[in-house]
């Protein structure tokens, strides 16, 4: 089941960029003032994941992920009927808000089910968003040439997601997270150093892949290296190989530890932008660079959120509070990258994603370091999962 949510956040995600222009059209917005929606999305996912942060210790998770999603689907199917920018950009905040909430409660709620086994699991939640947001534009190509064929897009999905609330209010079973009645002296034991770490872990990632995936059609367009149409071709080269490398993580997950996994997709992905570096720009390195990077990022977030899981006890506010730093880096540093780049110019987001990931490797060295001490319990998780 949660997968399928998982699924349909990414179509979500991946349908607003291809249909911003028709949206645009409809509400008689410019395209470039109507970007705003990006960043409405991503302040009501910050607000969805303090939500979710603060619930899913108190309540029936399924519940409460069921009733998000038919919330979420609702929110979808007035998208396109909506006939002004402000009233749609205050669905998307509230649509956001469901997005935070629904990322940070089946996050958690798989670990809580699969606990020192979660890893191959968390790669393939993390997998179904990638499918979902790479089928979001050809469900919209499928569409597109009819009239008004975008708000068919938008309806598919609304139903497609109205069904996973459904069938997951459906289910009887909730899992309890086993410290769930941890005492006051337990709680203090909490090393809130490693989930600060794990905040800027993740920052530092989703930061970098939002900046690259965001801006590689420009950065391609403005060096000519590609003309509109590749350019597009370029971004979904990028989520192709991203969902491939996801796919590959599940089994991979299985042999390895997070922290293996970790290491060698940030080798990976170091090496090929330090060569962006050195080489010349050209058409063939771009697209290596997009098809690399994807593959190599993939496994990154899954198993920091993983390895997060068994340094700390995962209550539903521990793990609200690491996903914050998903939701900042959402925020902050594409828009960081869109101002660099305006005053310097295209070649610059390379090098700010580059650093991004060596911040991202900084944040992962101080997990490494400071779950050392992290207490017994968590401790006799990983051990647990290293003698599997």
């Amino acid at each position: 089941m949660y997968y399928w949510l998982f699924i349909c956040l990414g179509l979500s995600i991946g349908l607003v960029g291809p249909t911003l222009p028709s949206l645009a059209n409809q509400t008689q917005t410019l395209v470039g003032d109507l970007g705003a929606v990006f960043t409405a999305s991503a302040i009501g996912a910050l607000l969805g994941t303090l939500l979710g942060g603060r619930l899913f210790d108190r309540v029936r998770g399924h519940r409460a992920l069921g009733i998000a999603q038919l919330a979420s689907a609702a929110l979808i199917a007035l998208y396109p009927v909506l006939p002004s920018a402000w009233l749609l950009l205050v669905v998307v905040v509230v649509k956001g808000l469901t997005d935070g909430f629904i990322n940070t409660g089946a996050n958690t709620l798989l670990v809580w089910t699969h606990k020192e086994k979660s890893s191959p699991y968390m790669n393939a939640l993390h997998f179904f968003f990638g499918l979902g947001a790479f089928l979001a534009p050809i469900l919209v190509a499928q569409v597109i040439d009819i009239p008004g064929g975008y708000r068919y897009a938008f309806w598919v999905l609304a139903v497609f997601s109205g069904l996973a609330g459904v069938f997951m209010l459906a289910q009887k079973k909730n899992p309890q997270h086993e410290h769930a009645s941890t005492t006051v002296e337990e709680k203090a034991r909490i090393n809130y150093g490693v989930v600060i770490a794990a905040m800027l872990f993740l920052f530092f990632y989703v930061g970098a892949e939002i900046a690259f995936s965001g801006w590689i059609y420009t950065y391609a367009l403005t060096l000519n290296l590609a003309d509109v149409t590749t350019a597009a071709y370029l971004t979904s080269m990028f989520w192709l190989t991203f969902t491939l490398g996801r796919l590959t993580s599940i089994p991979l997950a299985m042999r390895f530890k997070p922290q293996q996994l970790i290491i060698a997709a940030l080798t990976g992905c170091l090496v090929i932008l330090g060569a962006a570096f050195i080489l010349q720009p050209s058409t063939t390195f771009v697209w290596i660079l997009a098809a690399a990077l994807g593959f190599c990022m993939a496994p990154i977030w899954p198993s920091g959120f993983t390895l997060a899981g068994r340094s700390v006890r995962l209550t539903s506010r521990v793990s609200g509070l690491i996903l914050l730093g998903d939701s900042l880096g959402f925020m902050v540093l594409p828009w960081v990258v869109g101002q660099v780049l305006q005053s310097v110019g295209p070649q610059a987001m390379t090098t700010l994603v580059f650093l991004s990931l060596v911040g991202n490797l900084a944040a992962f060295a101080a997990i490494m370091r400071l779950r050392r001490t992290t207490p017994s319990a968590a401790v006799a998780v990983e051990t647990a999962a290293v003698n599997e």
